[in-house]
């Protein structure tokens, strides 16, 4: 595996990157466009002087998404053509199978759909701009935002919360009434059940206490 020492930096049009999984939050997508579009013309050209999009190099010298895939989409979505992205590993020598096994192995993909069922490879859009809904993953990021769990450099650990809430929180009311949804999974974050996810911060129950 080559590592890129010095961060690679070129502007590439956000068409040609390729997402590492199938799922966003749209309200998080939408939540970004909002900030955006409240920024002046000099605001916005700092910003995307500023974030870079780390991308892996693949097979037939294409760029992978790591990481900012709802950020990637928000700026498409709200027009903007090109961005700054940080080439981070060059995994060009791979054959197509090689390649997104290693990603696999590295658990820099995600191939699970907006239901949390696992998928194959190919089903994972070939385009920022296809990246499909899962209200979960919307609920995950704005639990963390309001402190349910905290930030973990475990990969994917939003898709771990959100996987952990779309079982026990319906979809209909993820969709159709977020604040009561927040609710149920800020309580939920801080049961019990939830302590196995990456960042929980519920209370710690001491089971040995010496009643002396």
């Amino acid at each position: 595996m080559v590592t890129v020492r010095e961060p690679v930096l070129h502007t590439v049009p956000i068409a040609e990157l390729r997402p590492t999984q199938i799922t966003v939050g749209m309200r998080e997508v939408h939540a970004k466009q909002k900030s955006w579009q409240q920024q002046d013309a000099k605001k916005k050209a700092e910003f995307l002087g500023r974030h870079m999009i780390p991308v892996i190099r693949g097979p037939k010298d294409r760029l992978y998404v790591l990481d900012h895939h709802h950020l990637s989409l928000a700026l498409h979505n709200e027009g903007v053509e090109n961005v700054l992205v940080s080439a981070v590993v060059d995994l060009r020598m791979l054959s197509k199978e090689e390649f997104w096994v290693y990603l696999d192995n590295r658990a820099w993909v995600h191939p699970y759909d907006d239901s949390g069922r696992r998928r194959d490879f190919d089903d994972i859009p070939k385009k920022i701009s296809t990246l499909k809904d899962d209200p979960f993953r919307s609920v995950a990021g704005e639990l963390r935002r309001m402190g349910g769990f905290a930030k973990d450099t475990t990969p994917f650990s939003e898709f771990l919360w959100a996987d952990f809430m779309r079982r026990r929180i319906s979809r209909s009311l993820a969709e159709d009434d977020f604040e009561k949804a927040m609710k149920q999974a800020m309580k939920l974050a801080k049961s019990e059940e939830a302590s196995y996810l990456p960042g929980w911060c519920g209370p710690h129950v001491d089971h040995h206490v010496n009643h002396g």
